[in-house]
């Protein structure tokens, strides 16, 4: 794990501000829950996403200031939450899911915490092998996803998870955002090495043998000090580099703006400005024709304007056609519009548009 602190200590400041402008609420208010078509390694289903509220992601709380793009530090309760109440908190949001639609057919449940679902200061060794317990009752649920850091990967709380679903397909998602270092360090402030995040998948490697144990990477498209054309080539890069060391999955994240984050002071200053939706379908593209593993584009953001955009008339139709081809894995079919010009001058010539903004103004 790398403490190393970029941008002269601006991220633990910026949180500080950030988290004393947050208002605080009760766990069961900061829990939610919804489903939807999904693509499973069977290949399409459903799945049902519960995000769990816990004390906070530790790397953001340690004095690091996070990530920086990351605000959901924001929407934790930010104090311990006892293994009995998150049990009941999970049970309450599973059976509201179950409630709309019953559980039949391929079937994924994925959980999100405010941090790592495997740090048991988060998700206490009771409260998960509950959870666990649980969801091994639904035969039709065919995977369990988690995500976390990768420094709480062993093969201890692996194995345990596993044993609590057999037959399931377990996968932990870590956010490895850029297969650079120095990106993930220096610009998004990751706190963790490319060794740190191989070290994790030769342990999730290490127990396919015994168990259906995959490993995925989230990858960030467009961190801060990053230009559309860099963008893109480091997106492809990374697929192509996760794919190698072994993950089941790549999953994009195209950066939003959240609040209370380095990211969104530089976009209010106009020195960052998040992906085009061109350059997500390029990606796609690229990465579809280059590895054999199923890769998907989160859409979330698409077309607001704190999220990837291109224009009115071609926003709703692009993502409609990003999410189609995230089920089926195809590669969208060309489209044009009068804006694809100018993302391809912004790609041409991002690499010579630097910023001027004086980040320790007045942040």
């Amino acid at each position: 794990m790398n403490n190393q602190q970029p941008l002269n200590n601006l991220l633990p400041d910026i949180r500080k501000k950030a988290l004393k402008r947050v208002k605080k609420r009760p766990p069961q208010e900061l829990a939610a829950s919804w489903s939807g078509d999904d693509l499973l390694y069977s290949g399409p289903g459903r799945t049902i996403f519960l995000v769990l509220p816990t004390a906070g992601c530790a790397w953001a709380l340690a004095g690091s200031g996070g990530c920086s793009m990351c605000s959901y530090i924001a929407d934790s309760p930010l104090e311990d939450v006892s293994s009995d109440e998150l049990v009941e908190i999970f049970k309450e949001q599973f059976q509201r899911q179950i409630q709309k639609q019953e559980i039949s057919g391929p079937t994924a449940i994925k959980i999100f915490v405010s941090g790592s679902f495997l740090n048991e200061e988060e998700i206490p060794e009771t409260a998960r092998q509950e959870i666990f317990k649980i969801i091994n009752q639904y035969e039709d649920v065919e995977e369990v996803v988690v995500e976390s850091r990768p420094e709480y990967v062993n093969e201890e709380i692996l194995r345990d998870c596993c044993q609590l679903i057999p037959g399931k397909i377990f996968e932990v998602a870590m956010g490895l955002e850029s297969a650079s270092d120095d990106i993930r360090l220096q610009r998004i402030n990751k706190g963790f090495t490319r060794e740190d995040f191989e070290k994790a998948m030769t342990v999730i490697k290490s127990l396919k043998s015994d168990f259906k144990m995959e490993g995925k990477a989230y990858l960030l498209v467009k961190p801060i000090l990053t230009s559309e054309s860099e963008a893109i080539e480091d997106a492809v890069k990374s697929a192509q580099y996760a794919a190698e060391i072994g993950v089941g999955r790549v999953s994009f994240c195209p950066s939003t703006i959240h609040k209370g984050t380095l990211m969104e002071i530089l976009w209010r200053r106009g020195s960052y400005q998040p992906p085009w939706i061109w350059s997500t379908l390029e990606i796609i593209r690229r990465v579809r024709s280059s590895v054999q593993i199923p890769v998907i584009m989160d859409t979330a953001g698409f077309g607001t304007r704190r999220g990837p955009y291109n224009c009115k008339k071609c926003n709703s139709k692009l993502k409609d056609a990003i999410i189609q081809s995230n089920i089926n894995q195809t590669i969208p079919e060309d489209f044009e519009c009068e804006c694809k010009d100018k993302w391809v001058a912004d790609v041409k010539y991002s690499n010579v548009n630097r910023s001027t903004t004086n980040l320790l103004k007045n942040h």
